[in-house]
């Protein structure tokens, strides 16, 4: 039996749903700054708000994913949270870059799993769905407004 993936789900829902939670539960008063971009950068996310957007992202996509409704939403969802993640520790915060990789090994090993969702993002020249058109709608006469 596979219990990697149900782990990994729970866990990155465990992680996110705090990380989402901390967000809003410390926006009057955040932690202390880092040294140095990462402390600016910390003090900019949280005075303009936008830790609220991230956060909400993240507390949204943890309780999907503790759920097991809707997986392969909060994982593009934490795609780009993680991503973001990934990028700030290895250019302004390196000495905790073992955290983002953990997490997002739990991603990979969750998004395995579900690659067959995201497979129709990755067509090169997708075609959108046309909607039939009914046969009662199409049998009406045009009707012009006056």
């Amino acid at each position: 039996m596979n219990i990697a993936a149900p782990t990994a789900r729970v866990l990155l829902g465990l992680i996110f749903l705090a990380a989402g939670l901390s967000g809003f539960l410390l926006i009057s008063n955040p932690p202390p700054a880092p040294p140095g971009l990462a402390g600016a950068f910390q003090d900019v996310f949280f005075r303009s708000r936008w830790v609220l957007f991230v956060d909400g992202v993240e507390l949204i996509a943890g309780a999907l994913l503790l759920a097991n409704r809707y997986v392969a939403l909060a994982l593009a969802l934490l795609a780009a949270v993680i991503a973001n993640i990934l990028v700030f520790h290895l250019t302004m915060a390196q000495s905790s870059l073992p955290v983002p990789l953990v997490v997002l090994a739990l991603w990979t090993v969750l998004a395995w799993r579900f690659r067959s969702s995201f497979a129709p993002l990755l067509v090169a020249q997708a075609q959108p769905v046309r909607a039939p058109i009914s046969n009662a709608r199409a049998k009406q006469p045009l009707r012009v407004a006056a």
